[in-house]
């Protein structure tokens, strides 16, 4: 087996939330491959911090579903999705966020309705963690428009799904990220405007696309 290359050293100065991040960005990117098993202290040897900040942030990757802890055996980076779990994923999907897009249409301030249209703006930067920067951002979008909606339960809903990391760790569609904001920007405008059947139809249009690109990392 090929040696991996070494995960990215967290700063000092928000050492909990970088040694999250780098983490994050080797399950997603198969620094940590699924089926893994995580050793906490070689971990933390390697990202050169104390071994609390990795529990710590295995923690987190365990709360979205990216490792799994066994009692006595610890932890292991989680399965990738099937394609049944794919289709019962967007099936879902379907049926909250497009109900979230036009509720938010309806109930949306103006300067809510603008900070969604900056957060479809957003271009995630050009560095090492350029895949886990798009899918965090992607996922903010989602869940502004989720909050959006004024409804507890349906955003706790969509945010337990954690779409974009299962997915993004599936398949992440480098050549299409464009596409992906002018389908973000369309569902922003609609919300904005304050159009809920049209902010339904663009969530469902995004959604319905989003859904062709990544199945085809089952083919």
């Amino acid at each position: 087996m090929p040696e991996r290359p070494p995960l990215a050293r967290p700063h000092r100065s928000t050492l909990g939330d970088d040694v999250y991040e780098s983490l994050r960005s080797a399950v997603l990117e198969h620094l940590l491959a699924p089926g893994d098993r995580v050793n906490i202290d070689a971990l933390a040897r390697e990202l050169e911090v104390s071994p609390t900040p990795v529990r710590e942030a295995l923690a987190r990757l365990e709360s979205e579903g990216l490792v799994r802890k066994r009692p006595r055996a610890g932890y292991t980076v989680s399965p990738l999705l099937t394609v049944a779990g794919f289709h019962d994923m967007f099936d879902m999907r379907l049926l909250l966020e497009c109900a979230a897009a036009r509720r938010a249409a309806e109930r949306a301030t103006r300067a809510q309705g603008e900070e969604l249209m900056a957060a479809a703006r957003t271009v995630p930067p050009g560095d090492t963690r350029w895949h886990a920067a798009f899918t965090a951002l992607d996922a903010r979008l989602h869940d502004l428009v989720a909050q959006m909606s004024a409804s507890p339960l349906l955003r706790d809903a969509i945010s337990r799904l954690h779409a974009h990391l299962h997915l993004h760790r599936r398949h992440f569609p480098y050549a299409q990220t464009a596409v992906t904001t002018d389908e973000h920007l369309a569902v922003a405008t609609a919300i904005r405007d304050h159009d809920p059947s049209r902010a339904e139809a663009a969530m469902r249009d995004h959604l319905t696309r989003a859904r062709a690109r990544h199945l085809a990392a089952f083919e």
